[in-house]
């Protein structure tokens, strides 16, 4: 499993930056979220604090089997 911006979404207001543990997520050039998957913990905080929703919980069937 694994957090991912949806930059169609996204309107890069940084509640996620703020709110994540590791400070894994920024805000690029674009002005959009990004997550750096290395960093990510999979907490799940910012999924729940995006106020747009712009956040998705992407499922590894990988990871899953």
């Amino acid at each position: 499993m694994e957090f991912k911006v949806d930059k169609s979404i996204c309107a890069g207001c940084g509640v996620c930056v703020q709110i994540c543990p590791e400070g894994a997520i920024k805000i690029g050039a674009d002005g959009k979220a990004i997550i750096d998957q290395k960093k990510c913990i999979k907490c799940g905080k910012c999924k729940d604090i995006c106020p747009l929703g712009a956040i998705k919980e992407i499922k590894n069937s990988k990871e899953e089997n």
